[in-house]
């Protein structure tokens, strides 16, 4: 009999195989957590034995007593034999009731009107994002729940009369979180237009707030009123696209209300409401700090508030091109605007003041989940915050996953404006000064090794990276001027260089394998002195430049500002010499992949400095 192979864990705690799997009966989406008066993780989810939108998709919920390690067999919300239930969330009122909020396919449609294309018989079989929007409510911690459903009632606007049936099916759906201000509760839903190319075509984003949700023992007498007020729902900044959907909430401290949501025009939108989402004031694109233009395709992108006051920022930190008529969008091409939910980045948010009352300022981004494969997505998160201990869920539509967050990469994101520090762990060569023209090289961790508790001796990835932290300043930028060299004369270890229009690149050779990624063009100016961080981090094989405090995302050059090198990379050592341009100001080599914050303390390091 042949020896197994026995897969060792992967040494990466971002990489998902190292999530608590919650149960499902196929395809899952939205596990979403509440905790119980009791102490327990209640978790809901839309599951089912198909693939997403098929027959047989319906709501359960089950709990967890031990933080994810085990979960209660799921509890039906409604059966899998009833019309499609899907796309639930929660909110718990004072007294531990749970209501549970999702779209119910009441009167069991199989098709409704669809545009052609991509409809070619003008149909659409898809029967999970229509029909009405519903509640149950559960008042012993989700072990079960009422009998009986009952109807949101949503006032309707121009998006549902504009329809293909003239309003007489609503088309929509929710995935955003309810709420609590001031004693109202509010709950999200995406109204949304036709089914045509890219699924919806159309959509936007109400508000449903009640009063009386949270003390009102009938349900029969709670009362709703559907936000904002007027004709239309949250839609993209002026000139955007037709999409503007999976809206994300958050309360600020003055008792402003924050949406964040997705787009196809390349970046998310937000929009902040004064006056308790009666009225928003006008949409733009969500900005980091620094006023660069965040970028993220059509994938959830959700802001959570955490119990310090602070906030937490889900996305894909790339964008596509920007898109305002779905004709324009190939979906079966690689620039298809749903793709690349992987690796996910998360941003710290903090409240400031601005003449129209508190707004939110976004950190740079650090990766916290990913997968070896890249076509593997994750989205439809989760935060969960237990006895100081930060976790998300999230899910692949196959497998959904509980992780627990780095607490400090999460404070790190928080303090990283102001954070002034050298990064001392993994400093392997320190030439803080002019350094000389060449030194002896460290030698860097490999990346892979060859597994001989394997009996087919394959590789083994170590997930290891390192870091190139410098100072430099160019008197001009032409292409090709070396700043770092370490290779042999057959190419094999790394390189520094100019590559023209204002960039560095890094080249990473091992003798049989070559990658190489630049930072963004005009990122680096003539005469100006520069921080630049060439970051390999050997987990997700992502390459990251961070150049005078701010991660590179592409900005209008291109789609991304980060890339992948070959998993095949075995090591970047080459010479034992370094040899060092005279452009280089200060150098230091770390044998780890800094944290983007890491980085950015460098740099407020040496400014201070200088």
């Amino acid at each position: 009999m042949k020896a197994e192979t026995v897969a060792r864990p992967v040494l990466d705690p971002r990489h998902i195989a190292n999530g608590l799997e919650i149960p499902s009966e196929n395809y899952c989406d939205q596990p979403y957590v509440v905790k119980t008066d009791d102490g327990a993780w209640l978790c809901e989810m839309t599951t089912g034995p198909g693939r997403e939108g098929r027959s047989g998709q319906h709501v359960v919920s089950m709990r967890s007593t031990d933080r994810g390690r085990t979960w209660s067999v799921p509890v039906d919300v409604e059966p899998s034999d009833g019309p499609e239930a899907s796309y639930a969330t929660m909110v718990k009122t004072p007294s531990g009731r749970i209501y549970i909020f999702y779209n119910h396919n009441t009167d069991d449609l199989r098709e409704v009107p669809a545009e052609n294309p991509p409809y070619s018989d003008g149909l659409c079989r898809r029967v999970d994002s229509l029909g009405y929007h519903v509640f149950k409510y559960s008042d012993d911690g989700g072990q079960s729940w009422s009998t009986r459903r009952y109807v949101v009632p949503i006032r309707e606007m121009a998006v549902d009369r504009e329809n293909i049936t003239s309003g007489r099916i609503r088309f929509g759906w929710n995935v955003g979180r309810p709420f609590i201000r001031d004693g109202d509760a509010y709950i999200s839903f995406h109204k949304t237009g036709n089914f045509g190319l890219g699924f919806f075509t159309r959509s936007e984003g109400v508000l449903v707030k009640s009063p009386n949700l949270l003390t009102e023992p009938d349900p029969e007498q709670i009362t709703w009123e559907t936000l904002p007020d007027g004709d239309a729902g949250l839609r993209t900044p002026p000139g955007g696209g037709p999409v503007a959907e999976e809206h994300s909430y958050s309360v600020l401290s003055d008792g402003s209300l924050y949406a964040v949501y997705r787009t196809i025009d390349g970046h998310p939108a937000c929009a902040y409401s004064r006056d308790g989402g009666h009225t928003w004031g006008e949409p733009r694109y969500e900005r980091f700090a620094s006023g660069r233009l965040i970028k993220h395709p059509r994938a959830a992108n959700f802001a959570w508030k955490c119990s310090n006051g602070n906030f937490l920022y889900w996305f894909h930190n790339h964008g596509g091109v920007f898109i305002r008529r779905m004709s324009d969008v190939d979906f079966a091409a690689p620039g298809n605007p749903y793709m690349d939910r992987n690796p996910v980045w998360l941003c710290g948010g903090t409240e400031a003041d601005s003449p129209e009352g508190k707004v939110i300022r976004w950190s740079e981004p650090e990766i916290i989940l990913y997968h070896d494969d890249p076509y593997v997505g994750m989205s439809y998160p989760d935060l969960i915050e237990d006895d100081g201990r930060f976790f998300v869920t999230e899910t692949q539509k196959s497998v959904a996953r509980v992780h627990e967050l780095d607490r400090e990469l999460v404070e790190g994101l928080w303090r990283q404006a102001k954070h002034v520090g050298l990064a001392r762990s993994g400093l392997v060569l320190d030439l803080p000064d002019e350094p000389p023209a060449q030194c002896p090289m460290p030698q860097l961790p490999r990346c892979l090794e060859r597994d001989t508790a394997r009996p087919d001796l394959g590789a083994r990835d170590l997930r290891s990276g390192f870091t190139l932290d410098l100072w430099l300043q160019l008197d001009v930028l032409e292409a090709g001027r070396v700043l770092l060299d370490s290779r042999t004369d057959c190419g094999r270890g790394l390189c520094l260089r100019t590559s023209g229009r204002g960039a560095a690149e890094i080249v990473l050779n091992d003798g049989r394998t070559e990658s190489r990624w630049a930072c963004d063009p005009g990122a680096l100016r003539p005469g100006v002195l520069h921080h630049l961080a060439a970051i390999v981090d050997g987990g997700p094989k992502v390459i990251t430049f961070v150049v005078d405090g701010a991660l590179c995302d592409g900005g209008d050059a291109r789609q991304f500002g980060w890339g992948r090198f070959s998993p095949n990379l075995r090591e970047a050592n080459g010479a034992p010499t370094l040899r060092i341009g005279r452009e280089v100001k200060g150098l230091r080599i770390y044998d780890r992949a800094l944290r983007t914050s890491e980085a950015i303390g460098n740099w407020h390091t040496g400014a201070n400095d200088v």
